[in-house]
């Protein structure tokens, strides 16, 4: 049995660049009648107007009607509650697969897929069983002559070089291993590396630490024995639009690319961007005004240069230098400014290759530290492996110039130094578990086999354990961060307001529009503050009245009263609500020299919703959190009850 290729499809995706990237990957696999909606409530106002579609793909994080909401709208439906729907999502931890699945979903695809990986996920939302191929006869596992074949899945990263040189001198015969022979596996993203680890295709594999850690959580069989790489990422951010103070403003309300969510990019992206005062992270439960979306590493740099709301992304080299290099990027910082010294991606065994045959890990381990320190001591002979390694098929358009930049940088990429330090393991644990609220606690003690490490990097495990408490302890703290104080700059240009006698500033780069006083449409069990909805252009916009928010007394509205329209954080990224203000004056330029930190009494507002008090010739001027004028619990709530409004 096949899918007929003239089936109709809904592919439902906020993001343009996805959309069109993902509607390309089904052109790939023989599927063209494809219609498109930007998110849920799209999709089922397309579903309603036509009942030949066969198959629904949607994005899980979208605005007004995510992927799970839409899924168990359709099973709520007779007509709709057996159409096969399959999830497409960046949340690629088993958690939300289970989440996917308990909700309707027939089958999940995390991103980046592949057309295989996509292919086979639309054949299991079918129930089409995947026909076995005959499994190739591929010889003992162990030769005649004693050694183990170890095969080893990585991806086209800088951060898997260690197992290139290793390969590239076993093939020169400069290393002759007496107990194993290699096969590397090229994978073209994270999640068929963790698929062919979890169904045992591979023995082992380089892998982004919180995945590994992640799949052990749910009992894949495996062991960590040595970290690939120390190091080794960049933050860059788009180049179109103006970096200038305050520069919290240029990131916010835009999405940013991360490679995968269990990855270290995920949590050293939620660091930085917290400590700039944001409030970041994937679509969720929580409003956040950064949105991190999940891209394929390599296509991170057209997804920058094709998205005007994308702001950067945090990958493993070369991808960030080649963005700058074509002049799509701007350097923002290396990962080893905000956490020094960090690990990233690790090697791990199943259980029973070690458990059968750990002459073989022991010697591999032995040879991968042994790679790895020549890598810096023959850096034009490593940037020659690179390209051939991670690009055999001349693709990406690696070119070893490029390459050996990014192997000589000395805040880059450390491949000389291992050991699998467990206080750093514990550090990410520790961080995106109670931090973020992603992924499982695991005993990371026994999550990581120190036996082999021990031996291959004889001499520096004291060394190796102490400095990981230290900088774990800095890790969280971001003490080395140069940039820390200048990034929360209050600095620059704010939109000028009055509530009676008070004066009030909001970031101009907030502020969308403002209008008149227009009909407000009232909606029942809302706060007090909450004045009803307005339909601006087509738009259903929700309005407060700052007077009630800020517990004033209420005063008929006149000529001089206004609604700005401002952008605020909501649970899947940013929305437009309206603000009623008695009078809007002017727009100034405030200097940090002007600005104070908020009195912890006396101004009548929160003291958590102001940014600071700016002393100015015309008076003092409260400057307002606009993200914090709301709870973000009201925040959640109040936006999709006025999306769903009808009454225009």
């Amino acid at each position: 049995m096949t899918i007929d290729p003239s089936l109709k499809i809904l592919l439902v995706e906020d993001a343009g660049t996805m959309r069109k990237m993902e509607a390309k990957i089904l052109g790939q696999v023989g599927f063209t009648n494809i219609v498109e909606a930007v998110d849920g409530k799209d999709a089922v106002a397309k579903l309603e107007g036509d009942d030949s579609f066969g198959l629904v793909i949607s994005d899980w994080a979208m605005p007004k009607m995510d992927g799970l909401e839409l899924v168990q709208w359709l099973r709520g439906q007779d007509k709709f509650k057996n159409l096969p729907f399959l999830m497409a999502t960046g949340h690629g931890d088993k958690e939300y697969v289970a989440k996917a699945k308990e909700g309707g979903a027939n089958g999940v695809v995390a991103k980046p897929f592949t057309p295989d990986e996509l292919k086979v996920a639309m054949e299991g939302a079918f129930g089409i069983k995947q026909e076995v191929a005959p499994k190739v006869d591929e010889g003992p596992k162990v030769s005649s002559e004693g050694k183990v074949h170890l095969k080893m899945a990585h991806i086209q990263i800088t951060d898997h070089l260690a197992l290139g040189v290793l390969k590239h001198q076993m093939a020169s015969g400069a290393v002759k291993p007496a107990n194993f022979s290699l096969e590397t596996r090229c994978m073209p993203s994270w999640n068929p590396v963790q698929a062919a680890l979890e169904s045992g295709e591979v023995d082992g594999a380089f892998i982004l630490a919180p995945a590994a850690m992640d799949l052990f959580s749910y009992d894949v069989p495996i062991k960590l024995v040595l970290f690939a790489h120390r190091n080794g990422s960049i933050c860059v951010r788009n180049r179109a639009g103006k970096y200038i103070k305050p520069y919290q403003q240029f990131f916010k309300h835009k999405t940013f690319y991360i490679p995968h969510k269990m990855s270290i990019h995920n949590m050293l992206a939620h660091m930085y961007f917290t400590q700039m005062g944001l409030r970041p992270g994937v679509a969720g439960k929580e409003a956040v005004n950064v949105l991190f979306d999940v891209a394929p590493p390599v296509a991170m740099p057209e997804f920058l240069k094709d998205n005007a709301d994308a702001c950067g992304f945090l990958v493993a080299e070369p991808i960030g230098s080649r963005a700058i290099a074509a002049g799509i990027a701007e350097k923002q910082f290396l990962s080893s400014e905000i956490w020094a010294e960090h690990p990233c991606c690790v090697v791990v065994f199943r259980r029973e290759i070690i458990d059968q045959y750990p002459a073989a890990v022991q010697e591999f381990t032995n040879l991968v530290v042994a790679a790895g320190r020549s890598i810096k001591e023959n850096i034009d002979q490593s940037a020659e492996i690179a390209v051939a390694f991670l690009d055999p098929e001349k693709k990406i358009g690696l070119e070893p110039g490029l390459l050996r930049q990014v192997l000589a940088d000395p805040e880059g990429i450390i491949y000389d130094d291992l050991y699998p330090v467990r206080e750093d393991l514990e550090t990410i644990q520790d961080y995106m578990v109670n931090k973020m609220e992603i992924g499982r606690p695991i005993d990371v003690g026994a999550f990581i086999d120190t036996r082999f490490a021990d031996r291959a990097c004889a001499g520096r495990k004291a060394g190796a354990e102490e400095g990981g408490a230290k900088r774990g302890s800095a890790a969280l703290k971001l003490q080395d961060f140069k940039e820390k104080q200048a990034l929360a700059s209050r600095e620059g240009k704010y939109l000028v307001f009055t509530l009676g006698e008070e004066r009030y500033g909001l970031g101009i780069l907030d502020v969308k529009e403002i209008i008149g006083i227009v009909g407000i449409h009232e909606l029942p069990k809302m706060p007090p503050f909450f004045k009803g909805i307005i339909n601006l252009r087509d738009r259903v916009i929700p309005v407060m009245d700052l007077r009630l928010k800020f517990a004033m007394e209420e005063t008929p509205y006149t000529e001089r009263t206004c609604i700005i329209i401002v952008e605020i954080s909501g649970r899947r990224g940013s929305t437009l609500t309206g603000i009623i203000v008695d009078s809007v004056s002017e727009v100034v330029n405030i200097k940090d020299d002007q600005i104070e930190d908020a009195p912890a009494f006396g101004s009548g507002v929160e003291t958590g919703m102001i940014l600071g008090m700016a002393k100015l010739k015309e008076g003092v001027t409260i400057l307002l959190d606009i993200d914090r004028l709301m709870h973000t619990q009201e925040a959640v709530e109040m936006t999709p009850l006025a999306a769903e409004a009808e009454i225009f």
